[in-house]
């Protein structure tokens, strides 16, 4: 087995919501606790320069940065190294861009990326960001203050964690705070034999095991979910797993899935 790679860098995108110091907050509450950075982030759209429409850019990037330092100087850093950036472009692309020039190891996201609909649990923003990029994504109540989570249950259909980096911001958690790792290996009418075996990288972080049987990862979670009373969810980014049903749009309304506790999101495995 590898040796134990710490996170390093955090990536916190900042939006419009007013929820967004809260979050910074809690990246950075977490970010001193593991010794990691924070990246803040923004984007902005560069028009074309065609037109006279570069001065219009430059507004716009300035207006990004203003939010920036707003949103900074709501937060208290603590000590924590905090770095702040405006990347222009849309913000799929220019995360993705981002994340090859700084490798991220964790993004933290408010449910909600911008002031919307009371019924929507994950927004627009966010949604895409979880559907479209491969980091760990760690999705944080609205308002939640940090606090190391003694508890994970961790839900999945197919045991197999061919990687050992797909499992790294679980180990990290255990490790840093001796968080437990319920494990929740859930047999469903589509699981194979292959998907019910549990490779050796899970067995050795995993604190319980249980097997049982429901239709979707999705139903069990909600089954089991107060039996555990985690302090943190933890589903796998698989594009026929937990969000299979959500999968085709990007905003998730809270009467399809909810939660009041972070949701860790691990990669895809490629």
């Amino acid at each position: 087995m590898k040796k134990f790679q710490s996170m390093k860098n955090i990536l916190v995108p900042v939006g419009s919501s007013e929820n967004a110091a809260s979050n910074l907050q809690y990246a950075i509450d977490l970010a001193l606790e593991i010794n990691a950075n924070v990246y803040m982030v923004s984007v902005f759209q560069e028009l074309s320069k065609a037109g006279g429409l570069s001065k219009l850019s430059t507004i716009l990037k300035e207006d990004t940065e203003h939010r920036l330092e707003e949103v900074l100087s709501q937060v208290d850093k603590k000590g924590a190294n905090v770095i702040a950036h405006t990347i222009k472009g849309e913000v799929l692309d220019g995360i993705n861009r981002f994340s090859k020039q700084v490798p991220i190891d964790l993004m933290i996201l408010a449910p909600r990326s911008n002031s919307i609909k009371e019924e929507v649990y994950l927004g627009k923003t966010s949604g895409k960001l979880l559907k479209h990029t491969n980091i760990p994504m760690l999705i944080v109540p609205e308002g939640a203050k940090f606090q190391p989570p003694k508890t994970m249950l961790m839900a999945f259909k197919n045991g197999t964690f061919e990687h050992d980096g797909l499992l790294e911001a679980v180990r990290q958690f255990k490790q840093s705070f001796g968080t437990e790792v319920n494990v929740l290996h859930v047999e469903t009418p589509e699981t194979t034999a292959e998907m019910m075996e549990v490779t050796e990288n899970l067995k050795t972080i995993q604190t319980s095991y249980s097997r049982v049987e429901a239709a979707t990862t999705f139903q069990a979670v909600i089954e089991y979910f107060q039996h555990f009373n985690p302090d943190m969810l933890c589903v796998i980014r698989r594009k026929r797993g937990f969000f299979k049903k959500l999968w085709e749009k990007n905003e998730i309304h809270k009467r399809e899935f909810h939660t009041s506790k972070p949701l860790l999101v691990l990669p895809v495995q490629e």
